[in-house]
């Protein structure tokens, strides 16, 4: 059975924005090949961490909402451990996916203006 997910991957500070889009886009190719589908993605941006993980004091956050097996999530977190980009990720199911910008997007709005 199909559910839906808040997927949010925290990427090392090092990576420039396009290879964080290029990561992302992997994210969502390998979401795709397990059978899930991809509704929306939303780059968060470089954020300050609340503590220092892996030598990293900054993190980019990119959030996928996804459409997933139930079964399959658990191939989505193994492959995120195993990919050295990532340092840390979250997925939580939902019982159905927001279909306006979340909290963090409407926060990098009004930091922008």
């Amino acid at each position: 059975k199909m559910a839906f997910y808040e997927s949010v991957l925290v990427f090392r500070q090092d990576l420039t924005e396009p290879q964080v889009k290029e990561k992302a886009a992997k994210f969502s190719e390998i979401i795709k090949e397990l059978g899930g589908d991809v509704k929306s993605t939303e780059f968060w941006g470089l954020k300050n961490l609340a503590y220092i993980i892996r030598k990293n004091r900054k993190a980019h956050y990119v959030m996928l909402n996804i459409e997933l097996g139930g079964d399959k999530i658990t191939e989505l977190e193994r492959r995120s451990r195993i990919d050295e980009d990532v340092i840390r990720f979250l997925n939580v199911r939902v019982d159905e996916l927001a279909s306006t910008p979340s909290i963090m997007m409407k926060k990098n709005t009004e930091e922008a203006e």
